[in-house]
């Protein structure tokens, strides 16, 4: 990507439509008079005067039990270094996004201007009553180690340096499970540590809890070994300095068993590598490049287990695993610190996880057949969901245990329960989706690509390995944009019309012809038709050119979807397309069945409809649950409508008992489980959450989809075209850029699948 539209593209994110990353969202009713006299005078008396009866109280009436302050002075930001408070509140916001999307835990950001120890203290404990713990970042050393160190002291809420303690627990974790593959003892392994700032620091202090012995861990700064001659080191460096003066790293590495990197790139060369033991462990994690390249390194050593800070490697140490959880445990419990017993917690929690069966659509998330417990996957992956309810509630359990939590926890079922419900509004499968899609780019058509917002999302596509663009369009005008969007990257431009084409016009327009001379198609017809994009294009995915294509921006979507149901075949027994849109609820991923091409399907077509949608769920890594929606209750009406989806039922019941389906049935019933079980306890979803919808006709579903994206301003993935042999989609007519990259996200993960059927 052009440097200069990358960094206009990181300035617009920030600062369009509204400045910033977060904001603050009431939870309360504020329509009427009544609420705001609740909320505001004279009401919100009442919870003052309780708390001032007993401080505890502000747990029970205000937000300061899920909220938690990220605090800088803008002194080490990233790799930026000291810029200074304002500059680094953009970090601190990010910082508050990820809270908010992996363990829902609010954030106010706090960007405070001194560098002085004492000031930065006092001013942190004047304001701790509003929060219930403290993350603080981006504070250099060796303030950070005395700063964290005071303030654990002196307040009575959580408080965490996660630059310090967030890499050392995750790369704890990968340690632990990184020797019980090498069968090695932690208490025999020799360490080498290259860099002794604050995480390198933290991870060697961790790792000795474990058991690491702290003779056999060597440290080097950037000055060398850390030697006890040496005059410039801090007390908290002193307790890893040997009597080894003038020892290089290569002489350190030979014989030792981990190789832990914290430093810089290219430190450690090919050579030092075969010096080590047998099974070497390496965590490189310099970022974005590390000590040594992960290719080089188990192409130098097969027997190797490594582990970076790199996210399109094995073994990722993201620190994303690690402070969301903890502190959602720690809150969970009101707990008065974050201790060493709940950090061991968070490693066993995490490297226990690495070892259960991965749940599918992690597998489906990183394009493997089957994660499995090895030297490619010691630590979990970000997007597994399980962390919500695996690593919060041993944080918890270790806080009670220490005596430092004040709210235990009794009933740790509900809780798990209260957790999954936490993630409900997550978008975590768009980013699955995307990340998947990556796993296995593939050749997307984009036919419309001389319209800005299409190339626009084309660029996005390729520029984060999702898909590999094919631009058709004027290539002038495409040419054109290209330059104005900084859009330099050589990828494949075709305009149909054009002399250059026509030798391949010729050819498809025979291909397409000869399949149909005896349906109405002449040769002339053929050749017209090949000057048309959808139909140029769709030849090229049925000549196996392509693997993907995408239209409609610009046209309405009957017109822009007739060409494709024309010259692109159904899949294997399918008789009637449909499609699905995939909506990002408060409540979840939902999938709306059908939303764009089927006005009143019947009966039979409705079933059918059902298992495509149900085989396009399963596909997202979801097991469907399907409600059959109507105006009616399980034969309440006789009308036409609730009559055919009942028929849908007893049909899919009878010839697919193995599926989750049920109605026809009321919406409220079908997302209310409460009342569902009260008025209907014999139905199949009973118990479950349901995801995916089926309307009786296009109106219902097509209206239902736009009214949740517009009034709830739910993301809409789709609609997802089902029962073409081939990995064809339409946009809605003016689609987003962001849409259409989730669109060629699917189109990608649809070809995925359909190269693996056909194989």
């Amino acid at each position: 990507m052009h440097k200069d539209t990358k960094r206009r593209e990181a300035l617009l994110y920030h600062a369009k439509p509204t400045p910033g990353k977060i904001a603050v969202v009431p939870t309360k009713p504020y329509a009427s008079q009544r609420d705001l006299s609740l909320a505001y005078s004279p009401g919100v008396a009442e919870p003052c005067l309780e708390i001032a009866k007993n401080v505890e109280n502000v747990y029970k009436y205000t937000a300061k039990g899920n909220l938690v302050a990220v605090i800088s002075n803008g002194t080490a930001v990233l790799g930026l270094g000291d810029i200074g408070p304002e500059a680094s509140k953009p970090v601190m916001e990010g910082k508050g996004l990820l809270f908010k999307i992996f363990a829902d835990i609010d954030v106010f950001d706090i960007e405070v201007d001194t560098k002085d120890i004492d000031k930065f203290v006092e001013t942190v404990k004047n304001i701790a009553p509003t929060f219930g713990g403290i993350n603080l970042e981006d504070i250099k050393a060796p303030e950070s180690f005395e700063i964290e160190r005071r303030l654990k002291e002196e307040l009575n809420i959580p408080v965490m340096h996660d630059d310090q303690h967030g890499t050392a627990i995750i790369s704890a974790a990968a340690l632990l499970n990184a020797l019980e593959l090498s069968d090695k003892k932690i208490d025999e392994i020799k360490l080498v540590v290259s860099g002794a700032g604050s995480a390198a620091l933290a991870c060697s202090n961790l790792y000795l809890l474990l058991g690491v012995k702290v003779e056999n861990i060597i440290m080097f700064d950037k000055d060398g070994v850390l030697h006890t001659n040496r005059t410039d080191l801090l007390p908290v460096q002193m307790q890893y300095a040997k009597d080894v003066q003038g020892m290089t790293l290569a002489e350190a590495m030979k014989g030792c068993d981990v190789f832990l990197g914290l430093s810089a790139p290219n430190v450690l060369t090919p050579e030092m590598l075969l010096t080590m033991n047998l099974n070497p462990i390496v965590f490189a994690m310099a970022n974005p490049v590390p000590e040594i390249d992960y290719e080089l390194a188990v192409a130098t050593r097969e027997d190797i287990i490594m582990a970076t800070g790199r996210s399109d490697k094995p073994n990722q140490v993201n620190n994303v695993l690690g402070f969301p959880f903890i502190f959602r445990g720690a809150l969970d419990v009101r707990a008065t610190k974050i201790n060493e017993e709940m950090k061991m917690a968070a490693v066993h929690a995490l490297a226990k996880l690495a070892k259960e069966s991965v749940p599918e659509q992690v597998n489906i998330a990183y394009g493997e057949k089957k994660l499995v417990f090895g030297k490619d996957y010691i630590l979990p992956k970000p997007f597994d969901p399980r962390l919500i309810t695996e690593v919060p509630p041993a944080v918890a359990k270790a806080a009670m245990d220490s005596g430092v939590a004040t709210a235990p926890i009794t009933d740790w079922d509900k809780y798990r329960e209260e957790l999954v419900t936490r993630m409900g509004n997550d978008n975590k499968m768009v980013r699955l989706l995307i990340n998947r899609a990556k796993t296995e780019p593939k050749r997307v058509i984009y036919t419309e690509a001389d319209q800005l917002n299409v190339l626009k999302a084309a660029q996005i596509a390729h520029e984060e390995g999702i898909a590999i663009p094919v631009l058709l369009g004027n290539k002038e005008i495409i040419l054109e944009l290209k330059e104005e969007i900084g859009f330099d990257a050589d990828v494949e431009i075709i305009d149909p019309k054009t002399k250059e084409e026509a030798e391949r016009r010729t050819r498809f327009a025979t291909t397409f012809w000869e399949k149909n001379e005896r349906r109405g198609v002449t040769l002339l017809d053929a050749e017209k038709m090949m000057r048309e994009r959808s139909y140029f294009a769709s030849m090229m995915i049925t000549q196996g050119e392509a693997d993907a294509m995408l239209s409609g921006y610009s046209r309405s979507y009957p017109t822009a979807i007739k060409p494709i149901l024309q010259m692109i075949p159904k899949m294997p027994g399918v008789s009637k397309v449909a499609t699905t849109n995939l909506m990002m609820t408060k409540r979840g991923p939902m999938f709306l069945a059908d939303t764009a091409i089927n006005p009143n399907p019947s009966a039979e077509e409705l079933a059918k409809i059902a298992l495509m949608t149900d085989r396009t769920v399963k596909m997202f890594g979801m097991e469907p649950i399907m409600a059959m929606v109507s105006f009616g209750n399980f034969g309440s009406s006789k009308e036409e409508s609730p009559k055919k989806m009942r028929q849908a039922v007893e049909y899919l019941h009878k010839n697919h008992p193995d599926m989750i389906v049920d109605g026809e049935i009321q919406m409220d019933f079908a997302l209310n489980q409460e009342m569902l079980k009260e008025r209907f306890p014999f139905s199949k979803l009973v118990g479950k959450k349901v995801n995916t919808l089926l309307f009786p006709n296009l109106d219902a579903a097509n209206s239902t989809y736009k009214m949740l994206k517009e009034l709830n301003g739910a993301t809409s993935i789709g609609p997802i075209i089902l029962g073409l042999d081939e990995a064809v989609h339409v946009f809605q007519l003016g689609a987003s850029v962001d849409e259409m990259v989730n669109m060629t996200a699917v189109a990608v993960v649809d070809a995925q699948e359909k190269k693996k059927r056909k194989k």
